[in-house]
This record gives structure tokens, sequence and C-alpha cells, in this order.
């Protein structure tokens, strides 16, 4: 399998980083000055599974073209925030071929109807991922904590088909933890659920879980967002597990944990927000069916307003 990987940054770095160091033909299409890095240092990971330094092959925007046209690719990684979707898309274009797969591993579902547009429904899969990961100054992919897995399917459902198959074996050549889902829908609506709530719910208050949850009233508010959250899930026909909804409880009101959204993190450092791709996307689909999702606006809202401040 053949594989585009954009940009070499936290996630990207890593996933992509893994399958390179494991063998598997990945290319990373990267800006010219993350070219120069790569070629002077390699690609150097620093992880809790294992540090890494090791040459990759990379490309930049204006080779692309003719790269792609010699060798096609058989799957393109996407991987970006969703407010670069739309540059990423274009920058990822030329390598998307007549026999080639996009796999979205950004958070959220609002991007896949920007893809279907672009490249056809058939050619783009169901992903989503857990990780910690960033990019630090001196370049380095820095894997944050433990989880680091990738999961993706069809978005009909049924079978693993031999694209998924493909994915999957180059996964476990790279010892990478993975799924590969005969019902990807039911993944995406239960991670959905979880981090809209728990973005949500910490960039309202502008803390960790466990500052929130030491509050009088923290619990309930962490466990209202997260229902307000089901109850779309269950208006668009994924309903969430019972299980499911249990460990994700259960991780917004523990006590002391120093767990926070990588949207607070962002909005922390003063950096762009995925707000409308998470919370407010939740919140149209919430309003949509009916549902009265106070909490979700509250949070919205506030997302809102640090952007049009940090724009000012």
């Amino acid at each position: 399998m053949r594989i585009l990987i954009l940009g070499a940054g936290g996630t990207g770095g890593y996933f992509g980083g893994r399958l390179a160091q494991a063998g598997v033909d990945v290319t990373f299409l990267v800006r010219p000055n993350r070219a120069a890095q790569l070629d002077r240092d390699g690609l150097v990971i620093r992880s809790p599974l294992g540090d890494a330094t090791f040459p990759v092959t990379h490309v930049t925007a204006d080779a692309l073209p003719q790269l792609a046209h010699a060798r096609p690719f058989d799957l393109v990684i996407l991987s970006c925030k969703a407010y670069d979707l739309d540059s990423s898309v274009d920058a990822i274009a030329p390598a998307v071929g007549a026999n080639t797969t996009v796999l979205p591993i950004l958070n959220g579902l609002r991007h896949y109807a920007a893809l279907d547009a672009r490249f056809g429904r058939d050619k783009v899969l169901g992903g989503l991922c857990f990780i910690s990961a960033t990019k630090a100054d001196d370049g380095a992919v820095l894997h944050l904590d433990k989880p680091a897995k990738l999961t993706f399917g069809e978005r009909d459902g049924g079978a693993i088909s031999a694209r998924v198959a493909s994915l999957a074996a180059a996964c476990e050549s790279a010892n990478l933890d993975h799924v590969a889902s005969a019902d990807i829908a039911q993944e995406q609506w239960i991670k959905y659920t979880f981090l809209t709530a728990l973005a949500a719910g910490t960039c309202l208050m502008r803390a960790d879980v466990g500052s929130i949850v030491a509050t009088d009233h923290g619990t309930a508010l962490m466990q209202a967002l997260y229902a307000e959250c089901v109850a779309v899930a269950a208006q668009a026909g994924q309903p969430i597990p019972a299980k499911a909804q249990d460990i994700a409880v259960g991780a917004v009101t523990k006590p002391g944990s120093p767990i926070k959204a990588s949207m607070l993190r962002d909005l922390e450092a003063g950096q762009r927000v995925e707000a409308a791709h998470i919370v407010g996307d939740m919140l149209e689909r919430a309003l949509a069916a009916g549902h009265v999702a106070p909490l979700l606006q509250a949070a919205y809202c506030h997302l809102q307003a640090y952007e049009a401040q940090r724009a000012a």
C-alpha cells in the first residue's frame, strides 16, 4: 500500500512515522521549511511507546502532481485541523487519482460533506483517531500519552473491504493499535459525543475535568452536557451504547482528572479553535432535531466570543 500523509506534525507525523518506520511506503506532503528540516534531522518521534529518529520520504506541493502521476497513491491520510480543511483538500487533490482512497482522521463529522463533494463519497473512508500529540519547536513529533489508536472502515458498514483490510495489515506490520470497523458510524458518534462534551465543558469553564467536578455543581454540568450530545446521536439514528456512555461519563466526571480537551489547550495558547466543527456542529444538529441544548449554546457562544476577540 502506497500512502500519502498530509503534513508531518503531531498526529500525521506519529501515525505516518510509525508506518514508515515499519517499512510501509509512506510519503509526507510538507511545506519547504519542513522538508528542509526532515532532510537535515530526519523524522524525530518522542513517545512513551518508544523514541525514534529516521529518514522519511517527503514531497512539497509543487512536486506532488508529477510524483502522483508517476507512482499513484493508494491512500491519502488527512489529519489537518478543521479550519484548514479547504486548503488541505486543495493540497491533496493532485494525489487523488482514479484508484485513490481518502481517509480523514479529523475530529467530528462536518468535514465529510466537503470531502464527498470534492472527491466522491465512494472514495472517502470513515476514520478517527485517539492520540495526544504535537510538533515541538525543534520539529520533533511529541506523543504525549500512551494511547495512539486508528479506527477506520467503510461508511456504509458491512463486511471489511479490501482497502480497509490492506490498511489494517499495514497497521499490524507497524504494531499500531487499530480497529478495522464494520460499523464506523457508531465508532464516530461514540467519540464525537464524548469529545464535544469534553471540549464544551472544559472550554466553557477554562479548566480541566478535575477542577470542574470539584465545584458544587460541576459533575451535574458535565453530565448534562454529555446528555445533550447523546440525545443528538439518538436522533441521528446512532444511539450510544450504555457501556460507552458509562465510560464517557466516568471520564468527564472523574475527580482529580487533569484531562482537558485539545481545544482548550489551543484556546489557552491563543490559537484558532475548531469551535464550529465540533461544538457548533453538534449544537446545529441538536436544534435541527428540535432539542433544547442550553449548555451547548453557552459553550458555543463562549467560543465564538473568544474567536471574535482573537481576530480583533
